[in-house]
């Protein structure tokens, strides 16, 4: 008993495994990229489809992070992916007829869409056709008219058959005649478009045995289980008028294009009736069995049998006509022929391709590499054969290519990189063009915009600056201002400044200056003195406010200028000869004798240093004068024993500042008649003025270079 039952559960457990075999093989299959799944119309909503999230190779715990979405090609959402499971089930109901109508094969197309990284799956799910529809004749009722005795057994009366919304076997009626004994079925293979069922006479019919005959057609389809539909058929018995119109040929084929204009000849029927007089006249008509879709398109004229155009034709609405024609004789008891007008209606190209952005990425960063998709595009033609057949494509010079995917979808990904900084944003005019003669064509425009990566560094307008700075200046004076900009966008462009820190002398840098870090105003932290500190160079640093930053540098070059801040210095104060005392002149000098020289020092330079000597009181100097520039005292004259026993001089040195300034020493002379007490002075008048004079013409020398150096300086 125990081995028995280990039989039984292996034999389930492999019947089990095989089913599922079974149901994996014909619940998806991969093929050209494809995921595919088929489920039968009718099913109710939460329908398991199929483990999509599974079948894609996709992790389940991944679907919410990398933010899974499913696109349906333009039609509502009837299937749904469980999130929690990767289950794919229908989520509304499914109509495989108000879907795909005759369509064979009946599919809708689905995108699925996973993001980090972006990738895109194509699943197609196959709607299975069920037998969920009865075939239905148009009428409830349909009459004929047969002409006792003389219509011979044999004769064919053509009936309007059922339809049924099905497809495939579903779809394939059988025809049944409740039993008698005057008629039988026949159905006629006429050609590929449709079946013509036609009520066959076995037997002559006799009015005055029975007018009217009653009978049950039932049309039964080949589902299972089977479902049928029934109409009434009514046979009158005419009598008298023994010759029905016949028509030269039992079908009709003609084409028509859809833009064919109206009153367009379609075709011209031929009947005759061999009988004679009134009831060998014939009247065309449309048959009752015509839909009002041909009525509303068609029109005949009773007389002639001509077949025009009065409304729009479209091949897309409806691309063949079965118009079942009718000719009646004018007798008493009119007698009638039947023949059938196929018209297929033949493509143009009318109308223009379709376009649909079904999804976005943006903005795209300025990174991002060659082959991200931006956008995914789908495109549609109503028309058939070439008429929609539609190829899409982008203005060139553009860093984007178009790429094809799936059927009639297109991605729109990034073919080079792109930047910015020089292009912000790209409308892209996407073009759909079919290749019907002539062509149509559609566009759409995407806007795609460029998001900001930190790859600029700030930069300043140029490599260095330069400033000059009058010395003494307030501590806290602005020096000046420089300024960096980043192409980038809000914190990647914020910029801050600070200077590059360096030792000036034995004082870091940070001592004499400060940046102010958001206006880049620099300032001097203490006085500047030129007498110290001709020229200070230091740099000044731009930082962005990403991380990690990027930063540029520029060159700043600060020229301190002088002021007039040190008055001259005489050395030594009072004494022409560097000692105290009198300076002896001998009563034998002549005019232009040098007495001695005053020497004074101004600390600045340029004009400031350039001084000039004049005595203070020129009314008091008696024989005696100061060069102007040479600082020499020399007599003016010879003297005499009444210009005193000595003279006192107070010089006046100034310098050439704005404004001047001066000091003053005081030269006592004593005259005396003996020449050995002067022997320092008893040199030729030019020997000692030879140096003074050197000096003076280097001091001028310096003065005009410093005064070209500056005027170039600010030129440059």
């Amino acid at each position: 008993k125990l081995f028995s039952n280990l039989q039984r559960i292996l034999l389930i457990a492999w019947i089990l495994r095989l089913l599922r075999l079974v149901l994996l093989h014909t619940a998806w299959e991969v093929g050209s990229g494809q995921v595919r799944y088929s489920v039968p119309e009718e099913s109710k909503h939460g329908t398991f489809v199929g483990r999509l999230a599974q079948d894609l190779g996709l992790e389940v715990v991944e679907l919410v992070s990398r933010m899974f979405r499913m696109v349906s090609s333009g039609r509502r959402d009837y299937f749904e992916v469980n999130l929690q499971s990767g289950v794919l089930f229908v989520n509304s109901r499914l109509d495989r007829e108000e879907l795909c109508g005759q369509s064979p094969l009946c599919a809708i197309d689905l995108e699925v869409i996973v993001d980090k990284p972006l990738r895109i799956f194509h699943v197609e799910v196959e709607i299975q056709d069920i037998n969920d529809n009865a075939p239905v004749f148009s009428v409830n009722e349909q009459n004929l008219s047969i002409a006792e005795s003389l219509t011979l057994p044999g004769s064919h009366f053509p009936l309007e058959g059922a339809s049924d919304a099905d497809v495939g076997t579903n779809s394939l009626l059988t025809y049944k005649l409740s039993p008698n004994e005057y008629f039988t079925l026949d159905l006629q293979k006429n050609d590929e478009h449709s079946d013509g069922l036609v009520l066959v006479l076995k037997k002559s019919l006799d009015r005055e045995d029975t007018p009217v005959h009653y009978f049950l057609l039932t049309a039964t389809d080949g589902g299972k289980p089977e479902l049928t539909g029934t109409v009434q058929l009514v046979i009158t018995v005419l009598d008298v008028n023994d010759n029905a119109p016949v028509f030269n040929q039992s079908v009709y084929k003609t084409r028509l294009f859809e833009n064919a204009a109206d009153g367009t000849l379609v075709t011209k029927l031929d009947a005759t009736d061999l009988d004679d007089g009134i009831n060998k006249d014939i009247s065309y008509s449309f048959s009752s069995f015509v839909p009002l879709s041909g009525r509303d398109v068609f029109t005949i004229e009773s007389n002639t049998g001509e077949i025009r155009i009065k409304g729009q034709l479209d091949f897309e609405k409806n691309k063949v006509y079965d118009l079942q024609i009718q000719a009646d004789d004018k007798g008493n008891l009119p007698l009638s022929g039947h023949c059938k007008v196929l018209i297929d209606i033949l493509d143009v190209n009318d109308n223009a391709p379709e376009l649909a952005v079904t999804s976005l990425s943006l903005p795209v960063p300025e990174h991002a590499s060659p082959g991200t998709v931006v956008a995914l595009i789908s495109v549609s033609d109503r028309d058939s054969g070439d008429n929609g057949k539609v190829t899409c494509s982008i203005p060139p010079n553009l860093p984007f290519r178009l790429v094809s995917t799936f059927k009639n979808y297109h991605s729109l990904v990034l073919a080079e990189a792109v930047d910015r900084e020089r292009v912000s944003e790209y409308k892209i005019v996407v073009t759909a063009r079919d290749e019907g003669a002539p062509s149509l064509s559609a566009s759409s425009s995407i806007l795609v915009a460029i998001s900001d990566v930190n790859d600029n560094a700030p930069a300043f307008p140029q490599p260095v600056y330069t400033v000059f700075v009058k010395e003494n200046n307030p501590p806290g004076a602005h020096l000046l201002t420089v300024s960096a900009s980043d192409p980038d966008l809000r914190e990647n462009a914020f910029v801050s400044y600070s200077v590059v820190e360096r030792s000036v002398g034995e004082q870091p840098l940070s001592s004499y200056i400060s940046v102010h870090s958001e206006s880049g105003h620099i300032y001097a932290l203490q006085p500047l003195d030129y007498e110290e500190l001709q020229v200070l160079q230091f740099q000044v640093s731009a930082r962005d406010a990403r991380l990690p930053s990027l930063c540029g540098n520029v060159t700043v070059q600060l020229f301190v200028l002088d002021g007039n801040d040190n008055a001259p210095a005489v050395s030594p104060a009072g004494s022409v000869r560097g000692s105290p005392g009198p300076e002896l002149v001998p009563l034998s000098a002549s005019a232009g004798h040098v007495v001695g020289k005053i020497r004074a020092v101004d600390a600045d330079s340029g004009y400031n240093a350039w001084l000039r000597y004049e005595v203070q009181e020129p009314g008091a100097a008696g024989p005696f004068r100061v060069g102007v520039y040479s600082g020499e005292i020399s007599t003016t004259r010879a003297l005499e024993e009444a210009d005193g026993p000595s003279q006192r001089l107070v010089i006046l040195v100034k310098d050439h500042g704005e404004p001047a300034l001066s000091a003053t020493a005081t030269v006592i002379l004593s005259l005396v008649e003996s020449p050995q007490a002067v022997k320092w002075d008893s040199r030729p008048r030019g020997g000692s003025e030879g140096p003074l004079v050197d000096m003076n013409v280097s001091l001028m020398i310096a003065i005009c270079s410093m005064s070209g150096v500056f005027v170039l300086v600010i030129v440059v």
